[in-house]
């Protein structure tokens, strides 16, 4: 989302890192540069005339044009300024009562079931007993759509029920204090704009459970409207937050950087992805650090420490010490790392990486590849590469859709992995999946 503002901010800083001394006409041509820049990734026009006003006065100040360093200084200030901008800290969720009630409102189309069923599994992984409510009696199969989301993941969906909205979730509350439920997580109805019917229902089912979360789930896609949607939900019901859905898309990122200024309400998660796991805490300081092409390292470490399975690591690092690894090992971390996304989501949190990932026109479908190759193997062939000969290639290439010299490609990236593996793991005494022969 924040490739096209990124751009052009790491131009600027390039010129302003390139002068030894910085004069005040740089640092203004820097800000006008700046300035068109966010108004260009529709951040809202005022909060642009604030920020860089902020911006300008600390960048002239005798620190700045008198540090041996002034180009980094420049940086540091506006990445303060995007951190300041977004709500300077981590906002986590208040669910201090048992059960705790999170009320998702929106638009239709926000992504409210899905973002509801992804919140659900995040709260399950850090050990809390969530409940799904479906209160959006208007849309066909709203309910069937929660429960077969639910279902997937193990988490109860309290029963349809022929009743007022309030009704429902109030009933629900009750269910989840019998069953020893302790989060409850309703779904809400939406419209495809703002009107009164839509706003009184919500309001009934706040009035009848008393939410100790009323999130807004807003489509970042939309821009500077969804700021205007959050200010509208924000007055008539007085939301608590938002997660902002569809991250990863091409929309300019402006709703990202104006919403806590302009609503006082922070971001509390975002989508990243279509899948269910991809919903992240927001981080105000990591944002920043990720539109100035600074990376998300921490991220990455949560996200794997999350998604990757450790025991996994603990047995191949064991194979590893043994000369025992295989090409079924080989797919196995290949699953693993698929399981963090797309290696230019990847690339995207590394300092620099952003930048990397597009030069080097990543390929994103050879792991793709590769991963069908291996799965066109035989047991028997992965456990013991040297049986594949001519006759199983032509086999295993048919199988995959490939050709012959794309599996000989995939068994010499295996040969590499395992030599850069145990050279690895000699060195600092455990294996790593080396990532740069994911290239494949």
């Amino acid at each position: 989302m924040f490739d096209s503002l990124t751009s052009k901010l790491n131009a600027v800083f390039s010129r302003l890192r390139g002068k030894g001394r910085l004069t005040e006409g740089d640092i203004t041509a820097g800000l006008r540069e700046i300035r068109l820049a966010l108004l260009e990734a529709d951040v809202n026009y005022q909060l642009v005339k604030e920020l860089v006003g902020r911006i300008r006065e600390r960048a002239v100040g005798k620190e700045v044009l008198e540090s041996l360093t002034p180009g980094q200084q420049v940086v540091k200030i506006v990445r303060d300024e995007l951190t300041v901008l977004m709500g300077q800290e981590r906002a986590s969720l208040s669910l201090h009562r048992r059960p705790a009630v999170i009320m998702l409102v929106g638009l239709q189309g926000s992504g409210k079931t899905t973002t509801a069923a992804k919140l659900a599994l995040k709260l399950k992984k850090e050990g809390r007993k969530p409940v799904l409510v479906a209160s959006d009696v208007h849309r066909p199969a709203a309910f069937e759509q929660l429960k077969a989301l639910g279902d997937d993941l193990k988490i109860p969906v309290t029963p349809s029920q022929n009743r007022p909205p309030a009704q429902i979730v109030a009933s629900a509350v009750e269910w989840s204090k019998e069953n020893l439920r302790d989060t409850v997580i309703i779904d809400t109805a939406g419209r495809l704009q703002i009107d009164e019917a839509m706003m009184h229902e919500l309001q009934e089912i706040k009035d009848a459970v008393n939410p100790d979360e009323t999130l807004l789930v807003a489509d970042a896609m939309t821009g500077q409207e969804a700021v205007n949607i959050a200010s509208a939900f924000d007055e008539r019901i007085a939301l608590t937050g938002v997660i902002l859905t569809k991250l990863d898309g091409d929309a300019r990122g402006g709703a990202a950087l104006s919403i806590w200024h302009v609503t006082g309400r922070p971001i509390k998660f975002v989508g990243v992805g279509e899948k269910i796991t991809e919903l992240e805490p927001f981080h105000p300081g990591r944002m920043a650090e990720r539109i100035l092409g600074m990376g998300d390292v921490l991220s990455l470490i949560e996200q794997a420490e999350e998604r990757l399975d450790q025991k996994k690591a603990e047995d191949l690092a064991s194979r590893i010490r043994k000369n025992r690894f295989t090409l079924q090992d080989f797919l196995e971390q290949l699953e693993e790392m698929r399981k963090l996304g797309p290696l230019s989501q990847i690339l995207e949190r590394l300092p620099g990486g952003g930048k990397l990932g597009k030069n080097a026109a990543v390929d994103e479908g050879a792991i793709d590849h590769a991963l069908a190759i291996l799965r066109s193997m035989s047991l028997e062939e992965r456990f013991n590469p040297s049986i594949i000969g001519g006759g199983r290639k032509k086999r295993i290439a048919r199988g995959s859709g490939v050709k012959v010299r794309d599996v000989n490609r995939v068994l010499s990236r295996f040969e590499e992995a395992k030599r850069a593996l145990k050279l690895v793991d000699g060195r600092r005494g455990k294996g790593r999946f080396p990532t740069d022969l994911l290239g494949m």
